[in-house]
């Protein structure tokens, strides 16, 4: 599509261009064009949401578009019900607005919700909902970016912006692993984007692939609600009890690193986790040898959280299996030999980037994976406009400081092109 392609990037504040292209009509068969003189940020998620909040504090414009029908779908629609924020609330707030003093130190998934809902109506923010971005791309003839969504009908819709936030995140994808024999084994067999609660597999045997903070947590639950499940340990873990000399192991860890390399923070953390929980190598859980910080900060990896799966390993309500080597009818054999009967699976395997699917960049984003190539805290700004919100790999600490910088940049730039167009338009006036 050519609508714009004769336009002057110097006519992208004039108000009689925009009355112009808000009033533009195309043949039918052609995608609506929308023009938009601020940023367009790519997702309604905390990231999407913390974006548009601080830019309409700096005074710029932004519309947010969202695949699905409602804000932070992934918390809404994918999770469990018993899920609370591994972290406590200080860390997980969003800019300019904390949490109610009446939430618990770790809210509930349903506290999350509600605080993202109030945040939306606090800034105004109005997501344009089942919108699907399906291309994004920069067009240097007239240096905007053009981004082509899809609605519920199939109709398209071309918007042509100044800036585009990708604020998509880490979780955009469910991460389901190919294994020999799926179609062969005849049970539920599913990811824990659609597992809810354990009380629908009460009393039978449930295999849970994935030892991070969700697979011990989904373990939990089922024993909870009288399942029998089984925790596939395919990698070393590091599991440290939430708390700590009456601390949150993280904030504990955040006043450390204020004082201490974070080498020897590490070795505290495993000598007092030593202290509370024992050694996890008798239970198959082997630690790294990197420490629990290390390993975060160079691969993104997070530490378990220990909230009370452990425990259930220990009496042997949870036990602990190796990788899978295939699926048979019902069972499951192990890399080890071993054959056991299973009702059903849940793959615990985490989520993945959407970016390269849609984004047509490949300079300030990886098409192996999805994430900024340059590493946190630079992954933010790429180039012509481009920015990257929710990706630092730490959790909604990191996305608060990117939606911090991002606004910033904007504002700079729109207040730049503001004041060139006014002096523009001033010096061809009659």
């Amino acid at each position: 599509m050519d609508c714009l392609r004769e336009i002057e990037g110097k006519q992208a504040h004039d108000p009689i261009f925009i009355e112009k292209m808000s009033k533009l009509s195309l043949p039918s068969s052609l995608p609506r064009c929308v023009y938009f003189p601020g940023s367009l940020i790519v997702g309604a998620g905390p990231s999407g949401l913390a974006a548009a909040a601080c830019l309409k504090d700096k005074g710029v414009p932004s519309v947010v578009l969202e695949r699905s029908n409602c804000i932070a779908s992934l918390w809404q629609l994918k999770t469990y019900d018993r899920l609370h924020l591994h972290l406590p609330k200080q860390f997980c707030e969003l800019p300019l607005m904390g949490f109610p003093t009446h939430f618990l130190t770790y809210p509930t998934k349903q506290q999350f919700v509600d605080y993202l809902e109030s945040y939306a109506r606090r800034f105004d923010i109005r997501p344009r909902f089942d919108e699907t971005v399906s291309r994004a791309e920069y067009d240097s003839t007239i240096g905007f970016w053009r981004v082509t969504s899809v609605g519920l009908k199939g109709k398209k819709t071309e918007y042509v912006c100044r800036w585009l936030v990708v604020a998509t995140g880490e979780n955009a994808e469910a991460v389901v692993p190919e294994i020999e024999g799926m179609r062969e084994f005849g049970g539920d067999i599913r990811h824990t984007s659609l597992y809810k609660s354990g009380e629908e597999f009460r009393g039978k045997r449930v295999l849970v692939v994935g030892c991070g903070n969700s697979g011990m947590e989904v373990c939990l639950d089922l024993c909870n609600h009288n399942a029998k499940p089984s925790l596939v340990v395919r990698d070393t873990v590091h599991v440290l009890p939430r708390e700590m000399l009456g601390r949150s192991t993280f904030g504990l860890s955040m006043w450390l690193l204020k004082w201490l390399p974070m080498r020897l923070v590490d070795r505290l953390l495993l000598i007092v986790s030593w202290l509370m929980i024992g050694d996890t190598t008798r239970f198959g859980l082997d630690r790294p040898r990197l420490g629990p910080l290390q390993l975060k900060n160079l691969s993104g990896k997070t530490p378990v959280l220990d909230v009370g799966t452990l425990a259930k390993i220990k009496s042997g309500d949870i036990k602990v299996r190796p990788s899978i080597k295939r699926l048979k009818r019902h069972a499951v054999e192990f890399v080890n030999g071993k054959t056991e009967n299973f009702d059903a699976i849940i793959f615990a395997t985490g989520y993945k980037s959407n970016v390269p699917s849609w984004l047509k960049e490949r300079k300030m984003f990886s098409e192996k994976d999805g994430y900024p190539r340059r590493p946190f805290p630079n992954g933010w700004k790429g180039e012509c406009g481009l920015y990257a919100v929710g990706f630092t790999k730490r959790g909604l600490l990191g996305t608060s400081m990117d939606a911090l910088r991002i606004a910033e940049d904007i504002q700079r730039c729109w207040k730049q092109e503001s004041k060139h167009h006014y002096f523009w338009h001033q010096s061809s006036s009659p």
